[in-house]
């Protein structure tokens, strides 16, 4: 039979490595951490207490410890000594941060109201945060997009998932982003007070656009409103550290410059020169009004604590009249009310043009503040003192009547007065003048008879000259018939010198005709002589003669037999001689004669 003994030694060897492998934390303490939790260590019990005041361990004091477990095996914390919570490791998602609130370390000191950043792996070191002199409460220090193991027993981590559990908005945790066409004016919650006197704290370098709020503080940074500004961009800003209000940029429109007014910045140093006294500029960055305008464009100003005044560089025209531009600085001016040398009061209209040179318009700003206040203050006085001082020095009617010479005067007068507000005056117009109605109603009647007095008078000139015109239109006529009959005499003689000249004339033609025609008879006498003399010879005396004869009775159409012949003795050849020479007559003018057969004679 075997002996039972080894047999009970390998039982109960058997049974406890049951007992080991069912209870490896009752029997080695072991304790496994995997790799996305963080262990957090409970000491139930100590020969020593923790100070008053400490919440967690360095030392082995009973309770939470400051040192936790990263993923792995550990032995010895066995669970009647030790209890250990295994906590997820904390995850800040892009575009996130978060925050962190110590229970543990020492006090935050009056002056502050967030714990001091020390050197802890990112809260991942609780140890170190504490001996390093970490500080109990909100944290300046800020978490990052990343994994963290932090001991949730010192720290607690405000994310965007829990942030209403603890009374915040999640968009506190998200990074903070500024819009391009906009600036971030920054107001810091903690750091050494402003100085008095101060609006805001002065610019501090090395705290990467208080990213770093330790840096900030450790550079001398105020708590409150700040100069410096934030540019578009996106920032991992710590809520409980600065706060941030959006606005636009400055923008200066075509057609202006921007004067900046700065209530803070370096100490004041006048650049002005010794020749301007009625004002100071400064640098850009120093307070007071600066040298240097802006340009037309949009600029990232701090409007908080600096302002920029919109100067025109066009022309600007100022009405003394109901109407007003649209830049409106002329909607408080209206009629300059004025009175005359001789009593009377009346209204003028006068219009303004002025121009400010865009390097002349931080000299305007800095002596009058505005341009609103350049034409309430300056030009309203100028330009109404100039015409109200004018019209005492004449009558209505003579400040009428001289209007574009007073105008003239205006203009130069006016000039040199604002000139030395470094303003140019371009010009000076008088508009409409309104006198008084009485005074029109006596001048438009004295026009009205001056113009009858004129009328008249130009009348009486046309019947005057009308009768003159009558009297020289008879002169003229009869002169016209004196030159009529003047001529007529000088024609007549003329006429009669003519006629002497032609009666000589005609004496003289007729006596060198008369002499030729007796000189061609007797040329042709001679030729007809011989003529005669050559014929005779040839025909004979009696011969020739008959022929002349003959050729004499063919020219001449000599009747050589009556027409009529008569016959007889007594009263019927008388008769029959008469009816014949009518019968011929008749006959020779075309007419026809028809002769009854019972009135011929008898034969």
């Amino acid at each position: 039979m075997p002996d039972p003994v080894p047999f009970l030694i390998l039982i109960v060897v058997f049974m406890g490595v049951l007992v080991l492998l069912a209870f490896p934390r009752v029997v080695f303490g072991l304790v496994i951490i995997n790799e996305r939790q963080v262990g957090v260590v409970i000491k139930k019990f100590s020969r020593r207490n923790l100070p008053p005041g400490q919440f967690v361990a360095l030392n082995g004091e009973a309770g939470y410890q400051a040192d936790t477990l990263a993923p792995g095996w550990y032995l010895g914390y066995w669970p009647w000594v030790y209890t250990v919570q295994k906590a997820p490791v904390i995850v800040i998602p892009q575009g996130e941060i978060g925050l962190v609130v110590a229970a543990d370390g020492v006090s935050i000191p009056p002056e502050r109201i967030l714990g001091r950043i020390v050197p802890c792996d990112n809260f991942q070191d609780a140890r170190k945060f504490l001996m390093k002199g970490g500080e109990k409460g909100r944290q300046l220090g800020i978490l990052t997009a990343g994994t963290y193991r932090i001991n949730r027993a010192l720290f607690t981590v405000i994310t965007a998932e829990n942030a209403r559990d603890h009374g915040m908005p999640a968009e506190l945790l998200q990074v903070y982003r500024i819009q391009p066409d906009r600036v971030g004016i920054v107001t810091t919650q903690d750091g050494t007070p402003i100085e008095q006197a101060e609006i805001a704290g002065e610019i501090v370098e090395g705290h990467d656009n208080f990213q770093n709020a330790q840096n900030f503080i450790a550079a001398g940074g105020r708590r409150g409103l700040q100069e410096q500004i934030l540019l578009s961009g996106a920032w991992n800003l710590n809520p409980w550290f600065v706060q941030v209000e959006q606005v636009p940029m400055t923008e200066i429109p075509i057609g202006y410059v921007g004067v900046v007014i700065s209530y803070v910045g370096k100490a004041h140093e006048d650049v002005s020169g010794v020749d301007f006294k009625h004002g100071d500029l400064v640098n850009p960055g120093h307070k007071g009004v600066w040298v240097s305008p802006l340009l037309p464009g949009r600029h990232p100003l701090n409007t908080r604590v600096m302002k920029s005044e919109l100067v025109p560089t066009t022309n600007i025209v100022l009405n003394w009249a109901e109407r007003t531009e649209a830049h409106n600085y002329d909607a408080k001016l209206s009629y300059i009310t004025v009175r005359s040398k001789d009593g009377f009061a009346f209204a003028l209209e006068v219009a303004q043009i002025i121009h400010v040179g865009a390097l002349d318009a931080p000299k305007v700003i800095s002596r009058v503040g505005s341009m609103q206040n350049m034409v309430d203050h300056v030009l309203q006085p100028i330009v109404g003192n100039y015409f109200r001082n004018a019209a005492q020095n004449s009558t209505v009617l003579d400040f009428l009547s001289a209007r574009s010479e007073r105008q003239v005067e205006a203009a130069l007068h006016i000039r040199q007065a604002i000139g030395l507000y470094d303003v140019q005056a371009i010009d000076t117009l008088i508009g409409q003048i309104t006198p008084p109605e009485t005074l029109m109603q006596t001048l438009t009647d004295r026009k009205i008879a001056e113009e009858q007095r004129k009328t008249y008078e130009v009348q009486q000139d046309a019947q005057t000259q009308r009768q003159q015109l009558v009297r020289e239109t008879a002169m003229a006529d009869i002169q016209q018939q004196m030159v009529k009959s003047e001529q007529g005499v000088s024609i007549a003689g003329l006429d009669a010198d003519a006629r002497i000249k032609q009666a000589n004339g005609e004496a003289e033609a007729t006596k060198l005709r008369a002499a030729g025609e007796a000189e061609a008879v007797r040329i042709i006498g001679v030729a007809k002589a011989e003529t005669y003399k050559l014929g005779a010879h040839a025909l004979g005396s009696q011969g020739y003669t008959a022929l002349q004869l003959m050729q004499l009775v063919g020219e001449n159409q000599v009747r050589i037999v009556p027409d009529v012949s008569v016959s007889g003795s007594g009263s019927g050849g008388m008769v029959e001689a008469l009816l014949g020479t009518m019968l011929q007559d008749r006959l020779s003018n075309g007419h026809d004669v028809v002769v009854a057969p019972d009135t011929l004679p008898e034969s």
